[in-house]
């Protein structure tokens, strides 16, 4: 994973609607960079079989975008945490372009199969004419207290940055415990708290949000010159309050 990324997580923010962005366009040779640099993420599986595709009009997404990011991928454990950490990247990536992106989980695709691979979710992309239309201060986002993502004394320098990581509906399912040289991410869905996704959903869209999450962690721990070993683990059931999803041995 490309470390000069560490950057753009206090640039980037979601653009729920593409408005007051100007009137530059994305040109075809910034689709040729984006389509190369989508051959050059970094998988969190190695195995999953992936597509990813831009379209105009691939999907049914209405917020002034440009273009369309469609995920597919093949059901493995993990499958959707991969997307997550694979479409992070390049919306950090995009981020470092000029160009604006929004997570967009309720959009249809025309085609929910390609190359046997399911459809899986999608990110609305627009060219933004000024920078300071992004983030000026991250730590001013809505996101939990520190206190309430972390138990432990270790490497909370790391997880404030890593959990200003976008989630669908800001739910932000991560819960971190450290311990000595271990740090463990749990998918926490407490019951009740899950904004305005049907509960069906919950599960399938924090499994992203995890996803996106172990980026910004990856990030944090490259950029303050940390090696470690990642072990990850497949959730058992869905229906858990709190499911341990990785954890990280700092060498």
């Amino acid at each position: 994973m490309d470390k000069a990324l560490y950057d753009m997580i206090f640039k980037r923010k979601s653009f729920h609607l593409f408005r007051g962005i100007g009137n530059e366009k994305i040109s075809d040779k910034e689709i040729e960079i984006i389509n190369q640099k989508i051959n050059e993420l970094t998988p969190l599986v190695d195995d999953i079989k992936t597509k990813i595709i831009i379209t105009k009009d691939g999907a049914s997404c209405h917020r002034g975008q440009e273009y369309l990011i469609l995920f597919y991928s093949e059901k493995k454990g993990n499958y959707l945490q991969n997307i997550g950490y694979l479409g992070e990247q390049l919306d950090l990536i995009l981020v470092s372009m000029n160009i604006g992106t929004l997570w967009f989980g309720i959009g249809k695709a025309k085609e929910e199969k390609i190359d046997n691979l399911d459809y899986v979710i999608m990110i609305a992309i627009a060219k933004v004419d000024d920078e300071s239309k992004f983030r000026r201060d991250m730590y001013k986002s809505k996101r939990k207290s520190l206190s309430d993502v972390i138990s432990g004394d270790s490497y909370h320098d790391l997880i404030d940055v890593a959990r200003f990581a976008p989630s669908a509906c800001n739910t932000q399912p991560w819960y971190v415990e450290t311990k000595d040289r271990k740090i463990i991410i749990n998918r926490y869905s407490p019951m009740g708290k899950r904004g305005i996704m049907p509960r069906n959903k919950v599960a399938f869209y924090n499994q992203i949000d995890i996803g996106i999450f172990l980026c910004f962690l990856e990030l944090c721990l490259d950029h303050h010159g940390l090696t470690y070993e990642r072990t990850l683990f497949v959730e058992v059931s869905h229906d858990n309050e709190k499911n341990k999803t990785a954890s990280y041995l700092i060498k």
